[in-house]
Parts: structure tokens; sequence; C-alpha cells
């Protein structure tokens, strides 16, 4: 009988957080993400249209699902015999403390293409539009971790999300800057038959996927 000692297999260096990272937007026209790094385990460049959203507040990029089941009880059972999931939604919420053409575009539900300073002043107008239309998105959440062999990424890509939800915004001299807080809710891209995409890579993530538990090419 082997020993508790023996048994178990705790790593404490597979233990991930994101100490950094960065939410990108693009329109629903633009290239989806199909890869994240390259043969050398470095990053690839983002297709054309991607916006880094910029600095958020130190909750970072909050992902949430909501999942609901329909369960079939039965005579003399005490729990469910089956249970078909009929939802399961996922969102993402952010506090975006930089405001730019992305973050005005996604709280005000404006087409960024649409809106254009003044040629004289640079003054910059948004109407709320009378009748709200549903904007489509591409969008790219990466997290940054370190390892020995270098940084990881853990990212999450949403091929087609819209703004379902915005939190209150708050003109105000006190510890928190103007902010954009809105939540989008991820959809089905038809095109590539999902809602969301786990991307793993780096070379810290590479060096480390026989003690994950992955083979590995001989």
């Amino acid at each position: 009988m082997p020993a508790w000692d023996e048994l178990k297999s705790h790593q404490n260096h597979l233990i991930r957080k994101s100490l950094e990272g960065s939410v990108f937007a693009a329109p629903i026209t633009a290239d989806p993400i199909t890869a994240l790094t390259d043969e050398t385990s470095e990053l690839l460049a983002l297709p054309d249209g991607y916006v880094d959203l910029g600095f958020m507040s130190d909750d970072g990029a909050q992902f949430a699902s909501e999942v609901e089941s329909s369960d079939v009880t039965s005579w003399g059972a005490v729990e469910p015999t089956r249970r078909d999931i009929t939802q399961d939604v996922t969102t993402l919420q952010g506090f975006f403390q930089e405001t730019n053409r992305m973050t005005i575009a996604l709280y005000t539900n404006v087409d960024a293409a649409s809106m254009t300073p003044d040629a004289q002043s640079g003054e910059l107008v948004v109407e709320k539009p009378d009748r709200p239309a549903t904007r489509h998105y591409r969008i790219l959440t990466i997290g940054v971790d370190l390892a020995d062999a270098g940084e990881i990424y853990v990212a999450r890509f949403l091929p087609r999300a819209s703004v379902s939800d915005k939190d209150d915004q708050a003109f105000q001299s006190g510890d928190d800057p103007l902010g954009w807080p809105v939540t989008l809710t991820a959809y089905k891209d038809a095109a590539l038959g999902t809602s969301e995409r786990y991307y793993f890579g780096g070379p810290g993530w590479a060096a480390l996927l026989a003690d994950m538990g992955f083979e590995t090419a001989p």
C-alpha cells in the first residue's frame, strides 16, 4: 500500500495567476483569432482591427458563466436520474479606466467608425441612439503569468460578443477614475461554430506540458 506522500501529486509550480493582461476588441468584420503563438511559443501579432482597451480596475477581466439545466426525477431515486444542460452563457465584465475611441463606443453603443472629432476644435459629440442597435465585436482577453521558462499566456476569445449591460458612471474626484464599465455576452459565431475559445501558450507553458499531464513529442 502506498503512503500518502507517494500517492499524492501536488505541484505548486502549476498554480497560475494573471499578473497582468489586456482585453482587445475588434469589429465583427475583423479576422478571428486562430492561434495565439507561433512555432517558437512566442506571441503572434493580432489581426488588423484589434484594439487594446487599456488599463482596467484591479478586478481585471471578470468572466462568469450562467448554467441552467433540466432534471429528470424518477420514482425511488433520491437524486436526478438525468440532467440536460439547457443554457450555458459566458459573460465578461470589465471596468475600463482609459477613455479612448473603443471604450467610448462600447459604453455608448455607437459605431466607433462613426465617431469623428471636430476638425477645428477636436471636440467629439456622441449622441445616444433612439433605437439602440445590437453591435457585435470580437473580444480577446489575454492573461499573462510568469514561470521559470518564461511567460505563460491564458486567453479566452469571444468571436461574437455584444454589450449586454453597463454599470453606473461617476463624475467625481475620489480614488476611482472616470470609467467605462461594461458587461459583454458571448454568442455562437456561425462560421466558427463556437461562442468561446480558450488558448494556452507561451514558452513557460510549453516547458510545463509534461508536468501538467500532456503527452509531448519524443
